[in-house]
């Protein structure tokens, strides 16, 4: 894999690409004017709908579909639809006339739509062409709760706490590997002057992380799950044991983080104003070129020996078939060509911080950062997503982040917020 040239240049054209950045809803394709045969009846014409509209990301993707056009008779359309307008209106969408293939990631999500037989069943891809591609989180990632499988995965980025090397060597600081570690750590922070966690959850989600990682340190990954399907409850002294071993980390963060925006939580933390920033990998593409040496990062630290540090929150994409596909035949070979390695290999090349699915991926041109994250994807227990992936969108941004927001402003409120949360979480879940 080729990491040396991250500017994408002008962006081909072979496929139709339809930006739609800043659309409300998705809809079916719009008809094609013309006279003659109507092109959607084209045995060699397969849709995709993709949910990413950066210049890199789109490179990407363009490279990743001129491999598979060349190889083949097919031709590729992609409807490009902004990320968020996206992921709140794909139920509607897949009760249309929705796409082939179609852009989404593993988690709760993924096995509502086949529950509801809204995506077609994808085992037999697992089973033949792309036997062997992917680890076993990976595939429980991708997997209904019919043990059948419904995505094929092509990225992945791990969420952990970064850090500038050249800071932690200039006050000699260790990574720490336990609980008792980062508190030690924080408070050494703290003494030098320095806001050990950088904080900015003016967005809502990002607390999200701080809460997950909790969880699954404190609870271990089945709670986590069963927590996110509405299986566990919200009042019970599991998620209050997690906002108390989170109100113990408060006093180390950045100051009012509901008045600051996690972009500049980051910018704290490329300026060494603070210690460390739980964060993903996309973080890396904030550094300066001459400065890409200086960022690393450790696992979340380890709560419970019984528990351990081998899951791991890493938000996964990938692709889904419709469950009423046009073109069946050609959407299973670029579904296949999507789970190879040198599709992965290619559209990684294009969009730093999306780390290849792949198990055979070569990390020969990675840099160390990549080749470190890679690794802690490949090795980890569990792969877990974020809570708004893991759970029912309705839950996670009526109830969770206001609630989450709510324990910043009164962390002396864990007994009363827990009950509340149960409470509506009932009132989401049934």
């Amino acid at each position: 894999m080729h990491h040396s040239d991250r500017d994408p240049p002008a962006l081909r054209r072979r496929t139709l690409l339809r930006a739609l950045a800043g659309a409300g809803t998705l809809g079916a394709l719009p008809a094609l004017g013309g006279c003659g045969a109507d092109p959607r009846n084209d045995p060699r014409r397969v849709t995709m709908a993709f949910n990413r509209v950066q210049e890199m990301e789109l490179a990407g993707m363009n490279d990743l579909l001129d491999v598979f056009h060349a190889a083949t008779d097919y031709t590729v359309e992609v409807d490009n639809f902004e990320p968020n307008s996206y992921q709140e209106s794909i139920n509607n969408y897949l009760q249309g006339t929705p796409d082939d293939v179609i852009a989404w990631f593993g988690g709760y999500r993924l096995r509502f739509f086949a529950e509801r037989g809204l995506i077609s069943d994808l085992s037999h891809l697992w089973d033949g062409p792309l036997a062997g591609s992917f680890s076993q989180a990976h595939k429980e990632l991708c997997t209904g709760d019919d043990g059948k499988q419904y995505l094929v995965p092509y990225y992945s980025y791990p969420w952990a706490f970064y850090y500038r090397p050249s800071l932690f060597a200039e006050h000699g600081y260790e990574p720490p590997a336990t609980r008792a570690e980062l508190l030690d750590l924080c408070e050494r922070m703290r003494d030098d002057g320095l806001d050990p966690i950088g904080y900015g959850t003016r967005e809502g989600w990002p607390a999200m992380g701080t809460f997950d990682y909790l969880n699954l340190r404190i609870n271990g990954p089945e709670f986590h799950t069963d927590l996110a399907n509405g299986d566990a409850p919200w009042d019970g002294p599991e998620v209050r044991e997690v906002f108390s071993a989170w109100a113990e980390l408060l006093p180390h963060h950045q100051p009012d983080p509901l008045g600051r925006s996690f972009d500049e939580a980051q910018t704290a933390l490329l300026r060494k104003e603070c210690g460390m920033l739980l964060a993903g990998l996309f973080v890396s593409q904030a550094l300066p070129e001459e400065e890409a040496d200086d960022l690393d990062f450790f696992v979340f630290p380890e709560y419970d020996t019984s528990v351990g540090t081998g899951a791991v929150e890493a938000p996964t994409d990938g692709f889904m078939l419709s469950a009423d596909p046009r073109n069946p035949e050609g959407a299973e070979a670029l579904l296949t060509h999507i789970g190879g390695l040198e599709a992965q290999e290619l559209y990684a090349d294009r969009d730093p911080q999306a780390l290849p699915a792949h198990v055979d991926t070569d990390t020969a041109s990675f840099s160390d950062l990549e080749r470190k994250a890679l690794e802690l994807i490949d090795g980890a227990e569990t792969i877990t997503q974020f809570l708004d992936r893991d759970t029912r969108p309705d839950f996670a941004a009526v109830v969770a982040i206001p609630a989450f927001q709510r324990f910043l402003r009164q962390p002396d409120d864990i007994r009363e917020l827990t009950s509340d949360l149960e409470r509506q979480k009932r009132s989401v879940f049934g």
